[in-house]
């Protein structure tokens, strides 16, 4: 009976510190079968993990400090489901990697490996950033909107919300005796109110890629290899009824681009050298909730780049749109279809993009045309 009594005390006593702290375990596994019409020339199937969502499994939690501040951390690993192979380029937590404060008054600061500001605040504006994922990619994801790269050696601070107003950004130190070589820096915000949301980012990274320790990894990271890659943005969503519309712009202006973490080298015929590249996104979005379990989305975009080499500049431009379905079996499984259609227009450059490339695509094509399919099944945990 003393016993009895004495575990139901120690128990009394210490539920409200476990009360206070907690850590989550969770994860998602998104496979599937991939189709491509035009792969250099062939007909391609594979199986691939993680479009719509990449395949992952982290832990988070928060402590109680006391006075309204938290102790907050999230590590989170991304893996390939095919052959269990870690996601990133093989880093052990590649996707999400934090330690910081929280403060319902006063924001939050967090240190390590996370996201920049197009991913928090515009990317839920556009079909990729937001429900459909890889396929929907504004061309080479060259805005980063689709979560190519993460930023290393960041601090972040997110604001609270001020009826309906937050606001953010991010540093991500260079780790390198050359304080600005490959270091980044963003700001964004976001104004959300019933119906409609409204989101702008700007993003700016010194010599991305060049190094393996500073802010975008020269591996499993690389966007673009160049001097200076600058991204600016902005978009709107508005709900109406089961309906939801979405808009959203982004410029990225690249110097000196050298390659593409997707396509290889970016080398202009006859010698001629690469000295900058924009390009101008414009993308409409549409997603219509038929039943509680069951959507059906679609996108269009157009792409139009400035291709500026010592011989010339020319145009080149894409023409993308996709459509997806979506089927929950129950509130942790669902599956889905996936159509991606990408046209290669514009100027011809004498360089691989001339040639069409749905990001996710087998390989490039080998004609100004290409088409995905995807059927795939995804469980949440």
């Amino acid at each position: 009976m003393k016993k009895t009594i004495l575990a139901g005390c120690i128990a009394a006593v210490t539920f409200p510190a476990f009360a206070q702290n907690s850590v989550t375990l969770y994860g998602l596994v998104d496979e599937g079968l991939d189709f491509t019409n035009n792969a250099k020339g062939s007909k391609a199937y594979k199986m691939q993990s993680g479009d719509a969502q990449g395949s992952r499994w982290g832990l988070k939690g928060t402590e109680d400090l006391g006075g309204g501040f938290k102790a907050v951390f999230q590590l989170e690993s991304g893996f390939d489901v095919n052959n269990g192979r870690l996601g990133q380029g093989g880093l052990g937590f590649g996707r999400q990697a934090y330690v910081g404060i929280s403060s319902d008054r006063f924001g939050m600061v967090t240190l390590g490996r996370q996201y920049d500001s197009l991913v928090d605040y515009l990317a839920q504006t556009t079909a990729n950033g937001n429900w459909a994922g890889y396929l929907f990619s504004h061309p080479y994801d060259n805005d980063n909107t689709d979560n190519t790269f993460r930023v290393n050696n960041t601090v972040k601070y997110t604001s609270p919300t001020f009826a309906g107003l937050q606001f953010g950004g991010t540093y991500s130190f260079s780790n390198d005796a050359n304080f600005a070589n490959n270091r980044q820096y963003s700001i964004g915000m976001q104004y959300a109110t019933g119906s409609l949301l409204l989101a702008a980012a700007y993003l700016q990274a010194n010599n991305p890629s060049s190094t393996a320790a500073g802010a975008i990894n020269n591996g499993g990271d690389e966007n673009f290899v160049a001097n200076r890659l600058q991204v600016f943005g902005a978009g709107v969503n508005y709900t109406l009824g089961n309906a939801t519309l979405g808009f959203a712009y982004t410029n990225s202006y690249i110097t000196q681009p050298v390659s593409s973490g997707y396509v290889g080298a970016i080398t202009p015929v006859g010698g001629a050298t690469l000295s900058s590249l924009r390009f101008n996104n414009f993308e409409v979005n549409a997603k219509y909730q038929f039943t509680p379990a069951l959507y059906v989305g679609g996108m269009y975009t157009y792409t139009r780049a400035s291709f500026n080499a010592t011989n010339g500049q020319s145009h080149p431009a894409w023409h993308q749109a996709g459509l997806m379905v979506d089927y929950n079996l129950s509130k942790r499984t669902d599956v889905y279809l996936q159509g991606a259609y990408q046209h290669a227009a514009g100027d011809k450059t004498g360089t691989v993009l001339d040639v069409a490339y749905v990001p996710g695509a087998a390989d490039v094509s080998s004609t100004s045309n290409q088409l995905v399919f995807r059927a795939a099944i995804r469980h949440k945990f």
